[in-house]
């Protein structure tokens, strides 16, 4: 039910090592990166200790970004932000540091922003929230709309700035008691405030935030010690004349049981964990006791419960409120038994809605991601409990039991001076779909490790599909990265997956089918690769996102010729009229066009020769492959009976067409076997011929003998070009669907093994002295290009790092590329040549 997908690990070097540091954080993005600590010795000198922060990409793990943090004490806390693109740092000083990506990409960070209270240690940190909330409904998993599944809650952010804009900013609890706030101006700068959390100020040994949906923060805090209460507090932050103003008001504390019960009072002296079960629900806390030996875990909950009243003023009260006054109070909702002792604790962050309704329906399903949480224990174990009765539900026996699995011996014997500590997980995170958990051990490697969705019990093929399914949905709706959903992916539910997923995608609303049009392409393209029946699907979706980008572009750089003109943009005339006109002769098409629309400089035009080569030669590649279509194998077949998709391409020939009369060097350029070839109007006719094929009104019908045998004809009369389909993708997920786990190593990609299947499929397959291109640009960047490039680390999309371009029509659609790729993910920098 938990098995160990891949392990990273630090190269030994002579001077200096990375050691894991004490505290060691960790924390996972919903982009899917992970963040975690790390100090630097410098074995020469014994107190030269660099604190680092380490980022990786789960998809390449090997290139770590290192930071080296500036920190002058140990980091006690790492926080990712909502948007999965920013990360804050805190250490045991007092530091706040606030890191983003330079330039957008994720192997490059820098520090852009910082508050501090010197020597003051922080020991929790969240960022404000947003007030944004989704809850899943397991019971609608079976529903057609997607805003049943995933409904939105009412939830108010931390603080808004005018007209109900969340403001931006962090908080954080430091060890003398004190809260501290931090507000990002929409100038950029900070305004911050500290405030004590109540008036007798007592040492805070751990804290943990959470919010309420009024908008108001509540804070927990103990002194370590579990004889003493653990404290909660409201904090109500505001801006009150342009100064942050902090309110802090107690709310009820409570004892841990286990300090009450005669049998264990003094046997967990002290508190090692506290946690709200999620950052929106105030109204349940973790909490951890441990000795040296042992641990215990509590759960408990906040409720409204009625105070009892005399009878003399039962019947008094006014008739208005005749409500029995009510006080809030924590009740112990479960406890464990005693257990080994616990060396960290990771909580779901799936939204999941726990209503009686929806657990019953998880439970019959056998659908456990987000109702888990893990604790990993000192004897390298992991088990995974039930959020609210504590139940194991799973466990991990570790990676160290199995003989051969042990850690280089000389390196153990140095470590374990009077056999020291089992290798065991000192920071643990889930994913945000909770099917996979981040663990890193004592000595500072990175284990990835796979959460069966069912928790290992057995289930038919077609629950499993709708628990990827669902999440895969999830991720599409919100617009979190699918990598970890992609783990449980097997090379045999690809095909079924693609489907459902389309099939359920069709039955949305108009609206929310735009919106989702692109990412839902890119996830099948995700997909496809993940099975060598489909990779030639996943080339076909990856045109797809090329082509509705250009097209759009294209489409944008149209003016209307008079301003008061009707409510249709010349980009939808151009479609209504292209999908009336069904004539095959592009000049005749042209004709009902106006043709002032299309006036734009010479410049813009020259500059987006590369994209409209890229149309014409992608035409023209589809319709020589026209007649060896039985072949599911070759890239290009799902274009064949996509009405959409060829009315686009037969729009755009138009668009050039038209272009081409002001502009001629802005044409694609064809090597035609004769020169009176109008090769255009050429492929326009063939084109639309195919396209009548299969327009939207009924099931797509065959293409006629005469159309075939042209298009047979076509190599001989045009050069045929062969079109660079898929990115290189040289992730780590492809080779992870064997049971054996992939040993890496931080720093070196040529730890991968070879490639395994996949290899043999010539779709893929370049030869080494073929030229590399530039996927955005549709530019061949040479054989060894000595530009510096960026490449996406998702579908391995590359692309070049600086412009080569100086033209505003290229210059926005580079900058629509500056954040993400076509597919969504991001990107991350590439040396110049990888030989």
């Amino acid at each position: 039910m938990m098995e160990v997908a891949y392990v990273c690990e630090w190269e030994k070097r002579p001077k200096s090592n990375h050691c894991p540091s004490i505290p060691l954080v960790c924390a996972w993005s919903c982009r899917n990166l992970v963040a975690f600590t790390t100090d630097l010795k410098n074995e020469e000198d014994e107190k030269d200790v660099s604190h680092m922060i380490h980022i990786i990409d789960t998809e390449h793990p090997w290139d770590v970004y290192s930071i080296n943090s500036g920190h002058t004490e140990v980091i006690s806390c790492l926080e990712w932000d909502q948007s999965g693109s920013r990360l804050l740092s805190a250490d045991g000083d007092g530091q706040i540091k606030c890191w983003a990506m330079a330039d957008h990409l994720v192997n490059s960070w820098e520090s852009s922003l910082a508050s501090a209270l010197d020597g003051d240690p922080i020991v929790a940190l969240s960022w404000l929230h947003n007030g944004v909330k989704l809850a899943l409904h397991v019971e609608m998993s079976g529903s057609t709309n997607f805003g049943e599944k995933f409904s939105r809650v009412k939830f108010s952010p931390s603080l808004t700035l005018f007209g109900g804009k969340p403001m931006e900013g962090w908080l954080a609890v430091t060890v003398s008691g004190l809260v501290t706030v931090s507000l990002l101006k929409p100038g950029g700068a900070l305004l911050t405030a500290s405030e004590s959390l109540c008036r007798l100020r007592g040492r805070v040994a751990m804290a943990d935030i959470a919010f309420t949906g009024g908008g108001n923060i509540v804070v927990a805090a103990t002194d370590g010690s579990s004889s003493s209460p653990v404290q909660f507090y409201k904090v109500v932050v505001s801006v009150v004349s342009e100064k942050c103003r902090i309110d802090t008001e107690l709310l009820p504390s409570l004892f841990l049981r286990c300090t009450t019960d005669p049998v264990r009072r003094d046997k967990y002296p002290a508190v090692t964990h506290l946690k709200f079960l999620t950052r929106e629900n105030s109204e349940q806390v973790l909490l951890c006791a441990s000795n040296q030996s042992g641990s215990i875990v509590e759960c408990w909950s906040l409720r409204k419960e009625g105070l009892p009243v005399n009878n003399i003023f039962q019947h008094r009260s006014p008739v208005v409120g005749e409500k029995q006054p009510t006080i809030l109070k924590w009740r112990i909702l479960s406890a464990t038994n005693d257990l080994e002792r616990v060396s960290a604790v990771a909580l779901p962050k799936l939204p999941i809605s726990i209503s009686n309704t929806d657990l019953k329906v998880a439970s019959d399903t056998k659908f456990c991601p987000g109702l888990g949480l893990a604790l990993a224990f000192h004897d390298g174990s992991i088990q995974i409990l039930h959020r609210l009765s504590l139940h194991t539900m799973g466990v991990f026996y570790g990676s160290s039991s199995g003989p051969g699995q042990r850690p280089g011996d000389e390196s153990t014997i140095k470590r374990q001076r009077t056999g020291g500590p089992a290798l065991h997980f000192k920071a643990l995170q889930f994913s945000w779909t909770s099917l996979a958990l981040a663990g890193v051990d004592n000595h500072g490697k990175l284990h990835m490790l796979r959460v069966s969705p069912s928790m290992g019990q057995m289930l038919d093929m077609n629950t499993t599909l709708r628990h990827l399914l669902f999440l895969l949905e999830y991720c599409m709706v919100t617009g979190y990265d699918w990598w970890d959903v992609l783990l449980h992916v097997q090379p045999t539910m690809v095909h079924n997956l693609v489907e459902k997923l389309h099939e359920e995608y069709m039955r949305q609303n108009q609206a929310l089918q735009q919106v989702l049009s692109t990412r839902i392409v890119a996830v099948k393209a995700s997909l496809c690769k993940l099975s060598s029946a489909t990779a030639a699907r996943a080339c076909d979706f990856h045109a797809k996102l090329l082509l509705i980008a250009i097209s759009s572009t294209l489409k944008s750089l149209l003016r209307p010729h008079v301003l008061n003109t009707p409510d249709k943009s010349p980009g939808d005339r151009l479609t209504e009229i292209c999908s009336k006109n069904t004539d095959t002769d592009i000049d005749k098409v042209m004709i009902n066009l106006k043709t002032e629309e299309f006036v734009l400089d010479g410049p813009p035009l020259q500059s987006l020769q590369q994209l409209i080569q890229w149309v014409g030669d992608f035409v023209l590649y589809l319709l020589a492959n026209l007649p060896n279509q039985g072949s599911m194998v070759r890239p290009g077949f799902g274009f064949l009976r996509d009405g959409s998709s060829l009315g686009m391409l037969r729009e755009m020939l138009v668009m050039i067409r038209i272009w081409g009369l002001l502009k001629p060097g802005c044409l694609p350029t064809f090597t035609a076997t004769s020169d009176s070839q109008d090769s255009m109007s050429l492929l326009f006719r063939l084109l639309t011929k195919l396209w009548l094929c299969s327009r939207d009104e009924g099931p797509p019908q065959e293409p006629d003998e005469s159309l075939i045998d042209e298009c047979c004809l076509l190599p001989s009369q045009l050069l045929v070009p062969s079109m660079d389909w898929l990115p290189v993708n040289d992730g780590v997920i492809i080779k992870l669907q064997g049971k054996h786990p992939l040993r890496l190593q931080f720093g070196k990609a040529s730890s991968l093994p070879g490639l395994g299947s996949t290899g043999q499929l010539e779709v893929f397959t370049r030869s080494p002295g073929s030229q590399r291109m530039d996927n955005l640009r549709c530019v061949h960047m040479g054989v060894c290009p000595t530009e510096e490039s960026k490449a996406c680390t998702r579908c391995g999309c590359v692309t070049m790092l600086r412009s080569p371009n100086k033209t505003n029509a290229m210059k926005q659609w580079e900058q629509r590329w500056i954040k993400n790729c076509l597919c969504g993910g991001l990107w991350r920098r590439i040396p110049p040549t990888l030989t």
